[in-house]
């Protein structure tokens, strides 16, 4: 059986294994549900990513972890040691990646409706980009900048009108989106030149995200030279050479085993071979390359442990498995209809016995993590692994039903450790009066 988690094995003992670590010894020794992430996979994504710029761009570029998808102190610890930047994109995110010791400078602030509060944290603390989404926010953000005597870097959100071909929610590129500012209408070629007028920013280089879960080439391609078009335009009308180019990210992963996901060096050296070639034509000087993984670096590195409760069959028409998580862990099938593959760590290879919904134990009746699965005979009281679960999950969770947040636990070596405890009861109660 080839699992969409290349992380995972089966131990001597029949049980499903990760990092050299028996999975159902982590869920006794941790509790369910929990959120368990195997580090070096982490780390070898981040080093896949860092060495493409070195082989396509000759080093001259960046790779930020777009830290929206899992956010904690002990990944921003990990990405410093990995040699790597970071988006963040709220005053928490930030927060927690300085508290971390993560290195200022190396940081990119974005957000659409970035507070006052929030661009006057990253000022103070030497954030070293923002990404700046509108008129009104650069506005904002020059004036605190005078206020303190700073010059703000910036890149703008261009929205470069490519269709993705991903879900309508995750599209970010197109002209109706609530990110950046728009290419065909003349919008981003106005606000730079207004911008450039300005006395407490510069205008370092642009910056867009096409959308996420993206399985072609051909995107990222027409991304690339749409954006350069833009830099070379922005050279002749304002005498302005911007000097960085950030591509965003959203590249796919393997969910389920219909995924079919591009290596990601193919995505680094497609894209670089059309950013040399219009450089050339535009007779352009190579921009500083950014691009920003986030999914990619960490979901097929996670999967979450649940324990079954109740197996409900309802004759003729389904079966419901429930488990002790729910959309309360993990809202991505509520809110989009993600798709996920599950196995029985003590039966991973188990021949399919009957067709069952896995769902939470929210009160709700949408709250479903995965519809019509076919798995072994499952049991009260078996252990469920829901794979590819390292992105958007921990950092989308909440407390709906005041149910606490499991549990991050990085495995590593053969040996399991807590990133993140388990919330308990009366942590719910903090901001209680």
């Amino acid at each position: 059986m080839q699992f969409v988690m290349d992380c995972l094995t089966v131990n001597e003992n029949g049980n499903l294994s990760m990092a050299g670590c028996d999975l159902t010894e982590v869920a006794r020794q941790f509790g369910t549900p929990a959120y368990v992430m195997d580090e070096m996979q982490i780390r070898q994504n981040c080093r896949t990513y860092r060495k493409s710029i070195e082989e396509y761009y000759d080093g001259n570029g960046l790779v930020l972890y777009a830290s929206k998808a899992f956010s904690c102190k002990a990944i921003y610890r990990m990405m410093q040691e990995e040699g790597m930047g970071i988006d963040v994109v709220s005053g928490g995110e930030l927060y927690t990646a300085l508290q971390a010791g993560f290195p200022a400078e190396k940081i990119y602030f974005h957000g659409n409706n970035k507070t006052e509060a929030e661009l006057t944290l990253a000022l103070e603390y030497g954030v070293g980009r923002f990404v700046v989404d509108n008129r009104y926010e650069l506005d904002m953000l020059n004036r605190i900048a005078g206020e303190m005597g700073k010059i703000a870097k910036i890149l703008f959100r261009i929205k470069p009108g490519i269709d993705a071909h991903t879900h309508s929610f995750i599209q970010t590129g197109q002209i109706d989106s609530k990110f950046g500012v728009a290419l065909e209408t003349g919008e981003a070629e106005e606000i730079i030149g207004y911008a450039a007028k300005l006395s407490s920013v510069e205008v370092v280089g642009i910056h867009c995200h096409i959308g996420s879960q993206i399985f072609e080439l051909e995107p990222f391609q027409m991304a690339a030279k749409v954006m350069l078009k833009l830099m070379a335009t922005v050279k002749d009308a304002f005498g302005l050479e911007l000097k960085e180019l950030n591509l965003g990210g959203g590249f796919g992963i393997k969910y389920v085993k219909e995924d079919m996901p591009i290596d990601y060096d193919r995505y680094m050296e497609a894209v670089s071979q059309v950013v040399h070639q219009e450089c050339a034509r535009l007779g352009m000087n190579l921009p500083f390359i950014v691009i920003e993984p986030g999914r990619s670096i960490v979901a097929s590195a996670g999967l979450t442990l649940y324990t079954v409760g109740c197996v409900k069959e309802i004759p003729n028409v389904r079966t419901y498995v429930s488990v002790d998580g729910g959309m309360a862990d993990n809202p991505r099938h509520i809110m989009y209809g993600a798709e996920y593959e599950a196995v029985l760590p003590r039966n991973p290879l188990g021949e399919p016995e009957m067709t069952v919904t896995v769902a939470g134990k929210c009160c709700e009746s949408g709250d479903i993590l995965i519809r019509d699965i076919a798995l072994p005979k499952v049991e009260p009281g078996d252990l469920l692994a829901m794979l590819a679960t390292g992105a958007y999950h921990y950092s989308m969770a909440s407390n709906y039903n005041r149910i606490p947040r499991p549990p991050v636990v990085m495995l590593k070596d053969g040996k399991a450790s807590l990133a993140v405890r388990r919330e308990r009861y009366e942590d719910l109660l903090n901001c209680d009066l």
